[in-house]
C-alpha cells in the first residue's frame, strides 16, 4: 500500500487534526496545543475538552452539570481549574506559640466569626461535584446543589459544626438520567480480593490494601455567584483506618489544607473528605466478597482538631477556589503531610503544657498540705 507525502502539516485537513486530538487526555492536549498555531487553535474547541473532562469525572456528562460548566467559563477553564490539586505551603510558617497567644486574646464572638463581612456568601452558591473509581473503573458520581439544611435553619447552620454527607442529600438532586440511584457497593468482579473470614483480614489485611490502594476520589466544588471551582480531594488516600468503628468497616481519608487568613487564627485548616466501606458478605457466607459505600463526607478542621463552624466554613470554601494550585502531586501530597506535623506537634506542645500545670498543682498541693500540718503540729 502507498502513502501519499505530506508538504506539511498545515495541508491536513482540520477534521483530521481534531480526530487525533480528540484521543488525548488533558495534559497532553494542553502540551500539543503549544507545538504549532494549527495545533493551538483546534485544542480551543469545547467539545474536545468536554470529551476530557468526561473521561476525568463522568459527572460532567449530566446535562445540569454541562450547563454549569458552561455558566462559569467552559470545560476548557473547568479542567484547567480541577485537574491541579490544592498546595498550602504556608502550613511550615505556623508557630504554635503565636497562635496560642492569639488564641487566648481573641473573643468568643471574635473566634467564630460572628460579623456581618461576607453575608453574600450563601449557602446555594456552592456545587459539589464527585466522583470514585476503584482500579480506574468509575463506581460513583453524584451532584449536590447547595448545602443541605443552610438555607432553611440558617442561624443553627452558621453556628454549628459543618459538615456535608453526600449520601445522606445527593441523591435527592439527582433527577435526570436516573444516575446517583441505589446503593454504591464494591465486590470480587470489581477486582476485590475474595475472603472467607475478618479474623483472617485482620491478620493480613489484603482486603484493605486492596481498597486503599484502588481508590481514588474527585470532589469539586463550584461557586455560581463568582465562577470559579477547585477539587478539594487528594486523589489518592491520605490515611485511612482498618475495622471502625466496628470490625467490618474500613475509613478511608481523602482531602487537602485550605487557607483560612483573617477568617481563623490558624491562618490555614484542613479540608477532611472521608469515605466508608462495610462489608457486607464474604466468601464463608455463600455469597462472594462485598463492600458497601455507608459514608461520603465533607467537614474543616483547625489545628486543633475543633471541627469549624458553617459561616467560617463558607469564608474558607470561597477562598479555597482561588488559591494556589499544582499538577505536582507530591507537592500536595507533602502541604497534607506537613499540616498533619505540625499538628501533632501541636498536640504534644499542648500535651506538654498540661503535664507541667499538672505537676505544678500536684506539687503546689503537696506544699500547701505540710505547710498545714506544719503550723497544726
Amino acid at each position: 500500500m502507498s502513502v501519499a507525502p505530506i508538504d506539511s502539516i498545515a495541508s491536513l485537513s482540520s477534521d483530521l487534526f481534531y480526530d487525533i486530538l480528540r484521543r488525548l487526555d488533558g495534559s497532553a492536549l494542553a502540551s500539543l496545543a503549544c507545538t504549532c498555531a494549527a495545533f493551538c487553535s483546534i485544542s480551543k474547541e469545547e467539545s474536545l475538552w468536554e470529551d476530557v473532562c468526561a473521561s476525568v469525572w463522568p459527572s460532567t456528562n449530566r446535562e445540569d452539570v454541562k450547563s454549569l460548566i458552561s455558566s462559569i467559563g467552559g470545560f476548557r477553564k473547568f479542567y484547567a481549574d480541577c485537574f491541579p490539586l490544592i498546595i498550602n505551603k504556608e502550613v511550615g510558617e505556623y508557630q504554635w506559640n503565636n497562635y496560642h497567644e492569639y488564641l487566648d486574646d481573641l473573643t468568643e464572638a471574635e473566634y467564630y466569626g460572628d460579623t456581618n463581612e461576607f453575608e453574600s456568601i450563601t449557602p446555594s452558591d456552592f456545587v459539589s461535584i464527585v466522583d470514585i473509581r476503584f482500579k480506574g473503573k468509575p463506581i460513583c458520581s453524584k451532584v449536590l446543589s447547595g448545602i443541605p439544611n443552610a438555607d432553611d435553619n440558617a442561624g443553627w447552620f452558621y453556628n454549628c459544626p459543618f459538615r456535608i454527607d453526600l449520601l445522606t442529600y445527593a441523591d435527592r438532586n439527582d433527577n435526570n438520567d436516573g444516575e446517583g440511584e441505589g446503593e454504591v457497593t464494591l465486590s470480587v468482579t470489581d477486582g476485590l480480593p475474595p475472603i472467607t473470614s475478618m479474623e483472617r483480614e485482620r491478620k493480613d489485611g489484603k482486603l484493605w490494601h486492596e481498597l486503599r490502594d484502588g481508590l481514588l476520589l474527585s470532589w469539586i466544588l463550584v461557586n455560581k455567584k463568582i465562577k470559579q471551582a477547585a477539587n478539594l480531594a487528594s486523589w489518592s488516600p491520605l490515611d485511612g483506618q482498618r475495622h471502625w468503628p466496628t470490625d467490618k468497616d474500613f475509613v478511608i481519608r481523602f482531602g487537602s489544607v485550605l487557607p483560612a487568613k483573617d477568617i481563623l487564627p490558624s491562618q490555614v485548616v484542613q479540608c477532611i473528605l472521608v469515605m466508608k466501606f462495610r462489608v457486607v458478605h464474604i466468601e464463608e457466607e455463600g455469597f462472594e466478597t462485598s463492600l458497601k459505600l455507608t459514608e461520603l463526607s465533607m467537614q474543616l478542621e483547625d489545628m486543633e482538631g475543633s471541627h469549624v463552624n458553617g459561616k467560617n466554613s463558607l469564608h474558607i470554601l470561597k477562598e479555597a477556589l482561588s488559591c494556589r494550585r499544582s499538577k505536582n502531586y507530591s507537592e500536595a501530597i507533602e502541604s497534607c503531610h506537613m499540616y498533619s506535623k505540625v499538628q501533632n506537634e501541636l498536640k504534644e506542645e499542648k500535651m506538654r503544657s498540661e503535664s507541667r500545670l499538672d505537676t505544678f498543682c500536684i506539687l503546689t498541693g503537696i506544699a500547701a498540705f505540710m505547710t498545714f500540718w506544719y503550723y497544726v503540729l
